[in-house]
């Protein structure tokens, strides 16, 4: 025997349904909602007292291989009135337009995250830039007599560079773990999207490492073009 439900109309009627089928979860209203109990009934069906009640409303999902969705637009209102001559089409809307429509606070969240985070970005490798320079400046004697003595390129840039850089690392290591201490509150402003998951961790940490990197590139040539002869004579 077939499974059956009963509907109560607002008018304490109660029609009842035959369920011939069943389909997979799957949102309905909101993205963000619950996934409800969904019933997907004809668009006209007979009661048992003989009597028609067709819906005066209905949405179709059509499927196309089209670049441009909305191109089959103009077709599609005209299949539709020529299948059934009551019915017309008011609104025509593509799966992006519906996707960005609900998603509109996560795209303004995240571009104000962009935003700060370049300004952010940009003000860290400044202070970078100069705590390199200034390290090479104060030890540009050191350096020279480095060079001097047959210190290489390599052990230069090392010297000028290693401690920043650790400092760098250390500062993204832990920022890292507060982000991931913090992603249960991060995860009330994402939508299928777990702040912990590998590519939203590595890729700021990586850009992080290259903006330090280029920040100390200038320090490191100028340490290396240092003149031994040149910094002794001065000093």
């Amino acid at each position: 025997m077939a499974k059956q439900f009963e509907k109560v109309e607002g008018d304490g009627k109660r029609l009842r349904f035959q369920i011939v089928g069943l389909v997979r979860d799957a949102l309905y209203q909101n993205m963000r909602d619950p996934i409800i109990p969904t019933v997907y009934v004809p668009f006209q069906w007979i009661e048992s007292d003989g009597t028609s009640r067709p819906y005066d409303r209905a949405t179709f999902i059509v499927r196309t291989s089209n670049r441009d969705p909305l191109a089959v637009a103009p077709m599609l209102r005209q299949e539709v009135t020529r299948a059934r001559p009551g019915f017309r089409v008011s609104n025509i809307r593509t799966q992006k337009e519906l996707i960005e429509s609900h998603t509109v606070r996560e795209r303004l969240l995240a571009t104000l995250a962009i935003f700060f985070s370049i300004v952010a970005l940009s003000l860290a490798g400044l202070g970078l830039y100069g705590v390199f320079e200034y390290s090479v400046l104060q030890r540009r004697r050191e350096i020279g007599i480095r060079m001097a003595i047959g210190a290489q390129p390599g052990g230069i840039v090392r010297l000028v560079t290693v401690n920043v850089l650790a400092m760098v690392v250390v500062g993204g290591v832990l920022g890292l773990a507060l982000g991931v201490a913090s992603a249960r509150f991060l995860e009330k402003l994402l939508y299928h999207v777990k702040p912990t998951e590998f590519g939203a961790l590595a890729l700021p940490s990586i850009t992080i490492l290259l903006a330090a990197l280029l920040a100390a590139l200038p320090a490191a040539i100028r340490a290396v073009r240092i003149d031994p002869a040149k910094m002794l004579r001065s000093e």
